[in-house]
C-alpha cells in the first residue's frame, strides 16, 4: 500500500524520489554512531516539490527528515520518514547587500563557498565549522554551527537575520526581526498557524513563572556556546518580555532546532568585514592536558580570535596519516597537549609584540615550554591538522573507537579546567581516557571515550558515560550540546538538563509549531533512548572473510568501517583536493568515498550469502569509484577505498565470472606484447574509423575515445638492442634501475628513452632488469590473484638489487607506485616484509631528480636559461602516495622555467575508467571541472605536463592539447 502511494508521490515531483533499498541504506546514517532505515529518500527541485512531500507526510502520518550534507553528529538526519536532501538543488546565492551587510541564500549553499563569493566584495561568514568545506548554511542553521572562532564571531544564530520557510501545514512565512508592536500584531492575525505560533511563545514566554525557570535552569549566560533545546532562554531576552534588549526574532529559536520546526527555504544572514590581513599562530606545547587549560584562561586576557586544543592521541594519529603527517612540523617531541592561539591584525609585528606578551605571562606562571609562532601558509596547515582532529579518531585500526557521547559539552572557560579534571575522573572509575581536542577559547572541549559499540558491555557504557556526564554538565551550569546539537544522542537528557517544567514548554512550541509531527521528529523531544538505533547491534558477531589484500591489525570489515560519515569526500573542486571525483561531477550521495563505505558495512556485515560480496547493489555503489586514491590521503581516517574496490570485484569476479572487457583490460600487457609484433598493423587498425569502431564496440569502450597506439619499438628492446651503440659518454658513478613498465613499454616508449638519456646525461649509471609487468591493469580489474604473482616476482626480483644506494626509478606513476602502496598488503605473506624493504627505496623519477638537486647533486647550471612557463596537472596516485612538489621542483631546475601547479583533482580517465562506454561522459564531465579550463586558457607557448599516461592522454582527447612527461621537458632543457 505505501510502496504505490510512494509510486504515486515519485509521479507528482519534479525532483526525484527514491525508494530503492540501496538509496535508503545510504541514507540511513550520517556522522553519529545512529542507523536507521528511512521510508524514502527525496530530492526536491524546488518549493512545490517541498509543498508536495509536507502534504504527503501529513496524509500518510510519516515525516520529513530535513537533510544538507549530512555531517551531524548527534543523529539529527537520521529517522524512518523520507530523507529530505536538498543539497544539490537548493543550491543558489540569492541576494548580496555590501551596504548593509548580508547574503541571501538556500539552504543548500556551502560554508566556503559563500566565502569564495564573498571575499571579493569584502566581506565573510564567520563561523567556522571544522567542515567548512563541505557543510551548507541549512545544516549550520539547523545546528546552530560555531567553530574555531566563535570567540569572535560567535555562532550561526548572532548572524541568522531572517528566514524563509514552510511551515507543518504548507504556509510559506518569514521570519525576522520585529518591534513590540508588531510582534503583538502578529499575535492578533488571522487564525493561521503562524498566528498560533506568534500567539504560543507570547503566553508562554510572558509567564512569570516560566520567565524563572528558564532564567533559574537554562545554562550560564556567559557560556556562548549553549545549544540545549530550543534557545528559548535567548528568546526571552529579547523585547517584548525583557526590557531593553534588542527586538523579537523567531530566527534565534529556529537555529538549532535541527529542522523539527519547519523547513527553511531561504536563509538571509549577516556578514562581516574580512578579517585583518595578517594572520598568526601560536602554538604553546604542554606537558599534560591541564596545564593547556590552565593556561587558556590566561590567553583569553589576550583576546585572541582562538584557541584550539589539540592532545596527544589526536598527535599520535597524525605520525601515520599521509597528508597529517607532513603538518607536523611545528611539533617539538612528543607534548601532552597543544593550544592553537589565533591572532589576527593588520600587520606582523603587532601580532609578534602580542604572542611575546602572551609568552612572558605564561612562562611566568610556569605553563607551556615551547612557543612557535608561524605565519602564511604554515597557518593552514595547522588549521587543516587540527580540523582533521575527528576524522583521525576514526582512524583507530579494530573495534574499539573514539564515540561521539559527550563530545559537545560547553562550560565556562574559568570552569574548564576543574570540569575535565572532574570528566576524567569519572572516566577513570570505568578504566577509560577520553581524546581531548577542539574549543578551549570558548569553553567547549570534544571529549571523546574509546569504546567498543559492538559489545553488550561497550553499548551500556555508551549510555552509562552519558548519563554520569549530564550530570557533571548540570552540576556547571553548563550545556550538554554547545555545537553538534542535540539530535537523537542527547535529546533524551535535556529533560535533565532544563528541568521538568522548561521541558513541557519545550514539547508545547514543538506541537504547536507541528502538530502531527511531521518534521524530524524524535529529535530534541521524545528522544528515544540514546543507546538504540545503532549503526551496531551489541553483541554482532563478526564475518570471516578470506581476503587477497592484507589488512594490516584489522579485517577488510573494520578498514571499511573508519569511515565516520564526517563527510570529507563531498567536498566540491572549488576546495581543491583529489577526493572524490565522481562525487564533484554529479554531486550524488551515492558517488561519496563514504556512500561506498557504507555499502560495504551493511552488506558485509548482514548478507546471508556464503559469498558476502556477491551482490549487485555493492556493484553499482562501487562502480564510479575511480581508484584515485585521493581517500588514502585526504581522508582523515584513512579509508583507501581503491584497495576495498579491488578485493571486492575479485570476489564479486568469483560468484559472477570475469566479463570479457575486464579480462582484456587485465591482460593489457600481454595483449600488447602481441600487437607489438606488427605494432603499424594495429595502429592503422585502431586509428580507422570502420576498423577501429570495431575494435571500440567489441571491447566496450566509448565511440568518441580515441584508442592508444604502440611505438614501433618497445622500450625493453631500445634499451638491449640500440642504447649500448647510442649511448655517448661514460656512465656516472651512482647506479639506478629504470622500471619498464607496460605503458612506457609500448606505448610511451620515447617518454622511456628520454628517461634514460636524461639519467645518463646527469651522470646516473642506468640499469633496466629482467622483470615483468606491474600488474596494474589487473589490480585494477580486481584480478588481485593474477596480480599477485606478478607482484611476487617483482619483489623476489628486486630485492637482490635494490637498496638505499641503488634505487628503482620509475616514469609512470600508477606502475612505479605500486610497489610502495598494494604490494607490500598484495605479496605472498612470507614476502610481506621484502616488499616493505624494498618500497623504502622505490621512486618517481620526479622524486629522485627533485631530491638529487636538493643534495647538490643536480644543478641549474645543466640546463637552458631560456624562459619557459609551464603548466602542471600532478598524477592522482602521485598526489595521494608522494606530491605532484616534486614534478614541480623538477621541473623549476632550469633557472627561467616557472611552474604552475594546476589545482585539478583526477583528470578523469582513471586507467580504464575514461575508455569504457557507461563512463565516457561522465569521465569528461570531470575533467571539464578544472584540468580542461586551465589547458584551454594556457597562454600561448605554455607547456603542459603531466605524469601519467591516462592524463595526458585525457588532455588530448578533452582539449587537442598534447600535454608532455616532466622528464621530456627537462631532457629537452638540458645543455
Amino acid at each position: 500500500m505505501m510502496r504505490d502511494k510512494l509510486e504515486q508521490l515519485a509521479g507528482k515531483l519534479e525532483g526525484t524520489l527514491y525508494t530503492d533499498d540501496t538509496m535508503r541504506t545510504l541514507y540511513a546514517t550520517d556522522a553519529s554512531a545512529y542507523r536507521e532505515m528511512p521510508l524514502a529518500v527525496a530530492i526536491p527541485q524546488h518549493i512545490e516539490d517541498l509543498k508536495t512531500l509536507i502534504s504527503f507526510a501529513r496524509e500518510n502520518k510519516t515525516s520529513l527528515i530535513p537533510r544538507t550534507a549530512g555531517t551531524s553528529l548527534a543523529g539529527q538526519v537520521v529517522g524512518n520518514g523520507i530523507i529530505t536532501d536538498v543539497s544539490r538543488t537548493f543550491t543558489k546565492i540569492l541576494e548580496f547587500n555590501k551596504e548593509e551587510g548580508w547574503v541571501r541564500v538556500q539552504p543548500g549553499v556551502i560554508r566556503d563557498e559563500l566565502n569564495m563569493f564573498l571575499k571579493p566584495h569584502g566581506f565573510y561568514f564567520g563561523p567556522e565549522t571544522s567542515t567548512a568545506n563541505r557543510a551548507m548554511i541549512g545544516g549550520m542553521v539547523g545546528n546552530n554551527s560555531c567553530g574555531s572562532n566563535s570567540v569572535v564571531y560567535g555562532s550561526t544564530r548572532e548572524h541568522l537575520l531572517e528566514v524563509k520557510a514552510l511551515l507543518s501545514n504548507g504556509e510559506e512565512v518569514t521570519f525576522g526581526s520585529m518591534d513590540a508592536e508588531t510582534f503583538h500584531r502578529k499575535c492578533e492575525g488571522p487564525d493561521t498557524l503562524e498566528t498560533r505560533i506568534y500567539k504560543q511563545i507570547r503566553t508562554s514566554l510572558s509567564n512569570h513563572s516560566y520567565q524563572e525557570e528558564i532564567r533559574k535552569e537554562f545554562p550560564k549566560k556567559s557560556i556562548p556556546r549553549r545549544n540545549t533545546g530550543y534557545a528559548v532562554d535567548m528568546l526571552l531576552e529579547t523585547n517584548p518580555f525583557t526590557a531593553g534588549t534588542e527586538d523579537f526574532n523567531f530566527c534565534k529559536l529556529i537555529a538549532g532546532s535541527e529542522g523539527t520546526l519547519a523547513f527553511l527555504t531561504e536563509i538571509k544572514l549577516h556578514v562581516d568585514p574580512l578579517p585583518p590581513k595578517e594572520t598568526g599562530l601560536l602554538c604553546i606545547h604542554f606537558n599534560n592536558v591541564d596545564e593547556s587549560l590552565r593556561a587558556n584562561v590566561l590567553v583569553m586576557d589576550y583576546k585572541p580570535s582562538a584557541s584550539e586544543l589539540i592532545d596527544h592521541y589526536i598527535l599520535e594519529c597524525t605520525k601515520d596519516n599521509i597528508e597529517q603527517s607532513k603538518n607536523r612540523f611545528f611539533v617539538q617531541g612528543d607534548p601532552g597537549a597543544i593550544l592553537v592561539v589565533e591572532f589576527c591584525r593588520n600587520t606582523r609585528e603587532e601580532i609578534t609584540e602580542i604572542a611575546g606578551r602572551l609568552e612572558a605571562t605564561l612562562r611566568a606562571a610556569g605553563l607551556g615550554y615551547h612557543f612557535p609562532l608561524l605565519f602564511g601558509n604554515d597557518t593552514k596547515k595547522i588549521w587543516a591538522l587540527r580540523k582533521a582532529g575527528l576524522g583521525l579518531l576514526s582512524n583507530l585500526p579494530g573495534d574499539e573507537k573514539a564515540v561521539p557521547v559527550i563530545e559537545d559539552t560547553a562550560v565556562a572557560v574559568e570552569d574548564l579546567p576543574d570540569f575535565i579534571r572532574d570528566f576524567n575522573d569519572i572516566l577513570a572509575k570505568y578504566k577509560l581516557y577520553a581524546v581531548h581536542y577542539a574549543h578551549a577559547g570558548s569553553g567547549e572541549i570534544h571529549l571523546r571515550p574509546i569504546i567498543n559499540l559492538k559489545t553488550e558491555e561497550g553499548n551500556l557504557l555508551f549510555r552509562k558515560i552519558a548519563e554520569e556526564i549530564a550530570t557533571l554538565v548540570k552540576k556547571y551550569h553548563g550545556s550538554l550540546s554547545g555545537e553538534h546539537g542535540d539530535g537523537r544522542l542527547r535529546g533524551e537528557f535535556i529533560k535533565q538538563m532544563v528541568g521538568d517544567k522548561n521541558y513541557e514548554l519545550l514539547r508545547q512550541i514543538k506541537y504547536t509549531w507541528d502538530p502531527e509531527n511531521i518534521f524530524n521528529p524524535n529529535k530534541i523531544v521524545d528522544t528515544p533512548s540514546m543507546n538504540t538505533m545503532l549503526r551496531y547491534k551489541p553483541g554482532q558477531k563478526a564475518p570471516e572473510l578470506k581476503t587477497i589484500f592484507h589488512f594490516p591489525e584489522q579485517t577488510m570489515l573494520q578498514h571499511a568501517e573508519q569511515c565516520n560519515g564526517s563527510g570529507d569526500c563531498r567536498k566540491t573542486q572549488l576546495s581543491g583536493g583529489t577526493m572524490c571525483p565522481s562525487y564533484m561531477a554529479t554531486r550524488n550521495e551515492k558517488d561519496t568515498t563514504r556512500a561506498r563505505a557504507n555499502i560495504l558495512r551493511e552488506f558485509l556485515t548482514n548478507s546471508t550469502k556464503e559469498n558476502r560480496f556477491d551482490h549487485k547493489e555493492i556493484y553499482e555503489v562501487l562502480d564510479l569509484c575511480l581508484a584515485c586514491k585521493g581517500c588514502k590521503s585526504e581522508c582523515p581516517s584513512n579509508v583507501d577505498m581503491a584497495k576495498l574496490k579491488m578485493e571486492f570485484l575479485q570476489h564479486y569476479h568469483d560468484a559472477n565470472g570475469v566479463p570479457l572487457r575486464a579480462n582484456m583490460i587485465g591482460n593489457f600487457s600481454k595483449l600488447s606484447g602481441l600487437a607489438a609484433i606488427a605494432p603499424g598493423v594495429y595502429n592503422a587498425m585502431v586509428n580507422n574509423s570502420f576498423t577501429g569502431g570495431i575494435i571500440r564496440k567489441f571491447a566496450g569502450f566509448a565511440a568518441k575515445r580515441s584508442l592508444p597506439g604502440l611505438h614501433s619499438i618497445t622500450l625493453r628492446k631500445w634499451f638491449n638492442e640500440k642504447w649500448p651503440k647510442e649511448k655517448q659518454g661514460a656512465a656516472g658513478n651512482k647506479k639506478v634501475y629504470l622500471f619498464c613498465d607496460e605503458f612506457t613499454n609500448y606505448n610511451d616508449t620515447t617518454i622511456g628513452i628520454k628517461a634514460v638519456q636524461l639519467l645518463h646525461r646527469l651522470g646516473y649509471d642506468v640499469q633496466m632488469a629482467e622483470h615483468p609487468e606491474s600488474a596494474r591493469a589487473y589490480m585494477s580489474k580486481g584480478l588481485l590473484r593474477k596480480a599477485r604473482e606478478y607482484a611476487d616476482r617483482n619483489v623476489r626480483i628486486f630485492s637482490d638489487v635494490i637498496n638505499e644506494n641503488v634505487p628503482l626509478l620509475g616514469v609512470e606513476p600508477s606502475a612505479i607506485l605500486s610497489f610502495r602502496d598494494e604490494y607490500p598488503d598484495l605479496v605472498s605473506e612470507g614476502l610481506r616484509d621484502k616488499a616493505k624493504a624494498l618500497a623504502k627505496n622505490v621512486f618517481l623519477i620526479d622524486e629522485f631528480i627533485a631530491a638529487e638537486a636538493d643534495k647538490g647533486h643536480i644543478t641549474s647550471e645543466q640546463f637552458t636559461t631560456e624562459k619557459q612557463h609551464i603548466k602542471l596537472h600532478g598524477h592522482c596516485q602521485q598526489k595521494a602516495l608522494s606530491s605532484a612538489l616534486h614534478s614541480q621542483k623538477m621541473l623549476s631546475l632550469p633557472r627561467n622555467y616557472s611552474v604552475e601547479v594546476i589545482p585539478s583533482g583526477c583528470c578523469g580517465m582513471a586507467g580504464s575508467f575514461g575508455y569504457e562506454k557507461e563512463h565516457y561522459d561522465l569521465s569528461m564531465q570531470i575533467g571539464e571541472l578544472v584540468l580542461f579550463p586551465a589547458v584551454r586558457n594556457a597562454a600561448q607557448g605554455t607547456l603542459i605536463a603531466a605524469p601519467g599516461t591516462s592524463c595526458r592522454h585525457q588532455v588530448k582527447d578533452g582539449t587537442g592539447v598534447k600535454a608532455l612527461h616532466p622528464v621530456e621537458i627537462l631532457y629537452n632543457s638540458l645543455v
